[in-house]
C-alpha cells in the first residue's frame, strides 16, 4: 500500500462525506483511517455506517483534541508514506500525488504542502485576518529558532515516510502537533542529511461561523511547541498544557 491517509474528525456531519469522497477519487493505492474524536453532532454516527474496503474507522472515547487523533491514526497507519487529512473542504486531496512524488525523492525527509506559495502560484491573497497574523508570526518564529525558510509550517498537508512518522516521540495532543511534527522533520532531516520540502497546493479558507476550531490559545501553545522542541534534546521535551 503506498499511502496512509490520517483524517481526524470532530463535528464535521455537514462535509465528512464530501471530504471522503474527494480522497477516494484520487487515484492512488491507499488506505483512509477516520479518527473520530467523540463528535457530538451525528458525525460520529455517520462514520459507524461508512463501508469501504478502503477506510478504517477509529472511535475515541472522549475529546482528546485533535492531535491525539492524529498520532492514533498514525500508529495505525500500513501504508509506505503517511499524509494527514483534515474533515472539512478546506484543502484538495487532488495535492497528494504531487506531494507524494516529492517525498519518494532519496533528499527528501517530509513534505509540507504550502497554501502560501499555491497563492502565489495562482496570483491569489489569503484572506488577512487574526488566523492569518497568528500564522505568520508562527512561522517567522519557527525559521528564525530553526535557521529554515518554509512558508507554512502550520498547514495540514504533512507527509512523511510512515516508519519515521511512527519513529518520532511526539507529545503534543492539540493544535500544538502542527509544529511539533516540523520543528522534528526538520532536526531529524539535518541529522540524516536530508531537506524538508515543501510544494504549492490549493486552500479554500474556512470562518469561525463555518466551523474553524482553532483559537487563539492554541496559538500560544504552539508557540510553546516550537521553541520548546527546538531545544529539547530527542525524546525529553514533555506536552505543553
Amino acid at each position: 500500500m503506498k499511502l496512509s491517509v490520517v483524517m481526524p474528525v470532530y463535528n464535521e456531519r455537514g462535509t465528512i462525506l464530501e471530504i471522503l469522497d474527494r480522497v477516494r477519487a484520487v487515484e492512488i493505492d491507499k488506505e483512509i483511517i477516520i479518527v473520530d474524536n467523540c463528535s457530538t453532532d451525528g458525525t460520529r454516527e455517520i462514520v459507524e455506517q461508512i463501508n469501504f474496503p478502503e477506510v478504517r474507522a477509529i472511535f475515541q472515547d472522549r475529546n482528546r483534541m485533535k492531535g491525539n487523533s492524529v498520532k492514533k491514526g498514525m500508529a495505525a497507519a500500513e501504508g509506505e508514506f503517511t499524509i494527514i487529512q483534515d474533515a472539512d473542504l478546506e484543502y484538495d486531496p487532488r495535492d497528494y500525488l504531487p506531494l507524494l512524488a516529492e517525498a519518494e525523492r532519496d533528499e527528501v525527509l517530509a513534505v509540507l504542502g504550502s497554501r502560501m506559495l499555491g497563492a502565489a502560484q495562482r496570483s491569489e491573497t489569503l484572506p488577512l485576518n487574526s488566523f492569518s497574523l497568528g500564522r505568520d508570526f508562527l512561522n517567522d518564529w519557527f525559521n528564525m529558532l530553526y535557521d529554515e525558510n518554509l512558508t507554512d509550517i502550520a498547514t495540514c498537508y504533512k507527509l512523511a515516510p510512515t516508519r519515521f512518522l511512527q519513529s518520532l516521540d511526539l507529545v503534543s495532543n492539540g493544535f500544538d502537533l502542527d509544529f511539533e511534527l516540523p520543528a522534528k522533520f526538520v532536526l531529524a532531516a539535518r541529522r540524516q542529511g536530508q531537506v524538508v520540502s515543501e510544494l504549492p497546493i490549493r486552500y479554500y479558507p474556512r470562518s469561525l461561523e463555518e466551523g474553524k476550531k482553532i483559537r487563539w490559545t492554541d496559538g500560544v501553545a504552539s508557540l510553546s511547541a516550537i521553541t520548546r522542541f527546538r531545544f529539547a534534546e530527542p525524546g525529553r521535551a514533555r506536552p505543553g498544557g
